[in-house]
C-alpha cells in the first residue's frame, strides 16, 4: 500500500510540473513589447518590432517542438484581419532566436532555424482572423539578446 501511495504522489507531483511549465506563459498579460491590430494587404509590410529575444522560461516544455527561453508575458500581440496573403512572422538577430506562437485557435507554433542561420519564421499559408501572442525565444541558455520581429505577408 505504502508503495501505490508513493507512486500516486509522484504522478501528481510530475503532472503539477508539465501543467505549471505550460501555464507559465500567459497570453492574457500585456506583450512586453506593445500590440498592434493589422487587416490583411497592411503597409509598410514587414511592420518591424525592436525586442530582447529570450528569458528564464524553457519553451520546451510547452506542447509541441517548442524551443528556446522565453519570457511569461508575450512579447507582441498582433490582433488580425485575415485576408487571401500568408501572414508570416520571423526574427532577425545576431544570437540564435526562436518563435513561439499561441494562435487564434489557442494552439502553439513554434520554430527554430527555418529563416537561416540562428533566425526563425512561423508561416500562416491561411491565417486565421484573430489574436497571435508571440514570443521571441532565445536558444540554449536564459538571458536575453537584441532582435527583431518581422512581420510580412510577402515571401
Amino acid at each position: 500500500m505504502t508503495t501505490m501511495k508513493l507512486i500516486a504522489t509522484a504522478t501528481a507531483l510530475a503532472l503539477a510540473c508539465l501543467a505549471g511549465s505550460a501555464a507559465a506563459q500567459d497570453a492574457s498579460l500585456t506583450a512586453n513589447y506593445g500590440e498592434i491590430r493589422l487587416n490583411a494587404g497592411f503597409t509598410p509590410d514587414p511592420y518591424i518590432v525592436n525586442v530582447q529575444a529570450g528569458g528564464s522560461i524553457n519553451g520546451g516544455n510547452l506542447p509541441g517542438s517548442c524551443a528556446g527561453y522565453i519570457a511569461a508575458a508575450p512579447d507582441f500581440e498582433v490582433t488580425y484581419s485575415a485576408g487571401s496573403f500568408p501572414l508570416v512572422f520571423r526574427t532577425s538577430s545576431g544570437a540564435d532566436t526562436t518563435l513561439i506562437i499561441n494562435g487564434p485557435d489557442g494552439r502553439w507554433y513554434c520554430d527554430d532555424d527555418s529563416y537561416g542561420d540562428g533566425d526563425a519564421e512561423v508561416r500562416f499559408n491561411r491565417p486565421q482572423s484573430g489574436t497571435y501572442d508571440i514570443w521571441v525565444g532565445k536558444f540554449g541558455s536564459e538571458g536575453t539578446a537584441p532582435a527583431r520581429l518581422i512581420i510580412t505577408e510577402t515571401p
